[in-house]
């Protein structure tokens, strides 16, 4: 049988992956992490060290392909290209972060209680993931990326966040980052019922800073205190 969510040229299927944290099938909360351009999903998983470790989260990191003419990106070009000339790496990253959903929600772990984590090249595929598979998520952080595609991509996307809480970091001066793509990618996701944090760093380098990686605590314990309430009322109402 074949995967209909898979491009039929999925170059990016022999990328390796790195997880961490609870095991997903005793996690119930989880953060996927997506590498940026010349990264490993080992790189990007370190993030999770930098981050709480009581609360059940399980990680998981897909790779990009090492064997591809771009080896361990997940496009050939700017994330401002057209689309079509960043094909099928870009495809076929999609169906590699769309693989490490399935794999969490085949071990019970809803969408609604996944972060979708990025940096750079990563954080671009976060966002046009998310964007094109909108539903109400745990929470998306775009460390320094927004929306692919050129100033002509329609942004027709389908779907509603839902109050999804949203997070775009950027530097106010990032090489390959523009602002006005991030003032975009926040006024699209804003549109489609997202809950938009847009927050620029004066002179950042191209790179995670501490105040970012505050948000995505923030975000993890709203979810872990989040189930703790839930099991609580369950709890007194089955009582």
């Amino acid at each position: 049988m074949t995967d209909q969510s898979r491009p039929l040229d999925h170059i990016h299927a022999d990328g390796r992956w790195a997880r961490g944290g609870v095991a997903p099938q005793h996690a119930e909360r989880a953060m996927i992490l997506v590498h940026g351009r010349g990264a490993t999903p080992e790189s990007i998983l370190a993030l999770a060290d930098e981050l709480p470790n009581d609360l059940g989260f399980a990680y998981v990191a897909p790779g990009a392909s090492q064997s591809t003419p771009h080896p361990r990106s997940w496009y050939p070009n700017s994330f401002l290209a057209p689309i079509d000339t960043n094909e099928p790496g870009l495809s076929s990253g999609l169906a590699k972060v769309g693989e490490a959903v399935s794999e969490l929600v085949e071990h019970g772990i809803e969408p609604e209680n996944i972060v979708l984590l990025g940096f750079s090249q990563g954080a671009c595929l976060v966002t046009e993931f998310a964007a094109r598979h909108a539903q109400r998520w745990g929470g998306v952080a775009a460390l320094t990326g927004g929306l692919i595609g050129d100033r002509d991509e329609p942004r027709d996307y389908a779907g509603t966040f839902n109050r999804t809480p949203i997070f775009l970091g950027c530097s106010d001066r990032d090489p390959h980052v523009p602002l006005w793509r991030v003032d975009e990618s926040e006024e699209v996701l804003g549109r489609m019922g997202a809950t938009v944090e847009k927050r620029i760093y004066p002179g950042m380098p191209h790179t995670v800073i501490r105040d970012e990686l505050d948000w995505i605590e923030s975000t993890m314990r709203r979810l872990a205190n989040q189930h703790q309430r839930e099991s609580t009322e369950v709890g007194i109402h089955s009582g």
